[in-house]
């Protein structure tokens, strides 16, 4: 009896194997250049909804675990484009995102025409026009397709897209990114996107420094800093940087400031997310005094030894600053 129960467990486990990679073989690979905090769980919920992932990352480490969990990893950009005709790119910077593409190993040297390609990186919204010129030129498509959420939502799949392109291809794209986010939206024409998700975080910062000037005030005041959090959150200054993102230590668990601020969303992007925010408003005469300033905040923390910290390490900063 126990040598034919064995049996059927594992005719059963053959049986599921089988029909998971039957499933996998009816949809069409999809690219995935940049596995870094963010990428690395976005490509992941891919894989859980059945699409092959066919990756790149500069970085060896970041690749192995995908490899392990059945994703084919390529040498460079262009053999991501040579094997797949959807694309999603998620990089650190513009330069990275002008590299990935238009380089001597882009994407753009092997492009198959008639591919759909997704930047999902926080880039300036003329660079993304720029690429998207360059993706045209080739017989393609290119979206830009920022999102908001960071590593927690990316995890969950819970992630906030804003989508700018063509609106006849918005349906193609939500298909694919509504396995990695729970809303997405559409902007309008390339940039757009870009141009919601630097609004976004330039009001991110603002209200993450606040937060983390009003906990410290509180706490200077003698206030218990879980009971001050519990006030704000239940009055006018709730924000998702006191409920959700708290920059205190000790206050919440599971987010960077219960773990000397590793992980999350490094203060060296938000710095330059606002240099971007600064560059368009003076492009295009918008007055954005607290951006500034809150870039010039973060700007000092790169230089005090902040920039690989998550960016609620702003609370920390103010701390030493005041015992200086």
């Amino acid at each position: 009896m126990a040598a034919f129960l064995a049996r059927s467990r594992c005719a059963l486990r053959a049986q599921v194997a089988m029909v998971c990679s039957r499933a996998m073989a009816s949809k069409t690979p999809v690219g995935f250049v940049g596995l870094g905090n963010m990428g690395n769980p976005m490509a992941k919920n891919l894989l859980k909804h059945g699409y092959p992932v066919i990756a790149f990352d500069v970085f060896p480490d970041a690749c192995k675990e995908f490899q392990d969990s059945g994703a084919q990893i390529m040498e460079s950009p262009a053999d991501v484009a040579e094997k797949a005709d959807r694309i999603i790119t998620m990089l650190p910077s513009s330069p990275n995102a002008i590299e990935a593409y238009t380089g001597p190993n882009g994407i753009l040297t092997k492009v198959q025409k008639g591919s759909l390609l997704i930047d999902s990186s926080t880039i300036d919204p003329v660079v993304s026009k720029e690429l998207e010129k360059a993706v045209e030129k080739m017989g393609a498509v290119f979206m830009d397709a920022p999102v908001s959420g960071g590593v927690g939502a990316a995890r969950a799949g819970n992630l906030t897209f804003m989508v700018g392109g063509a609106e006849q291809e918005f349906d193609a794209v939500k298909t694919l990114l509504t396995c990695m986010g729970s809303n997405i939206f559409y902007c309008g024409e390339v940039g757009t996107g870009q141009a919601a998700k630097i609004c976004n975080n330039m009001l991110l910062a603002i209200t993450m420094i606040g937060t983390a000037e009003s906990m410290n005030l509180g706490i200077r005041l003698g206030l218990e800093p879980k009971l001050l959090a519990k006030i704000l959150n239940m009055s006018s200054g709730r924000c998702w940087s006191s409920d959700t993102y708290n920059p205190v230590p000790g206050v919440m668990e599971g987010v960077p400031s219960a773990n000397n601020y590793q992980g999350g969303f490094g203060t060296t992007l938000m710095t330059k997310d606002l240099g971007l925010a600064q560059y368009s408003a003076t492009n295009t005469k918008t007055p954005i005094p607290l951006g500034s300033l809150s870039h010039q905040i973060y700007r000092i923390m790169c230089a005090k030894g902040y920039a690989q910290k998550d960016f609620s390490s702003v609370f920390q900063f103010l701390r030493e600053e005041e015992n200086l």
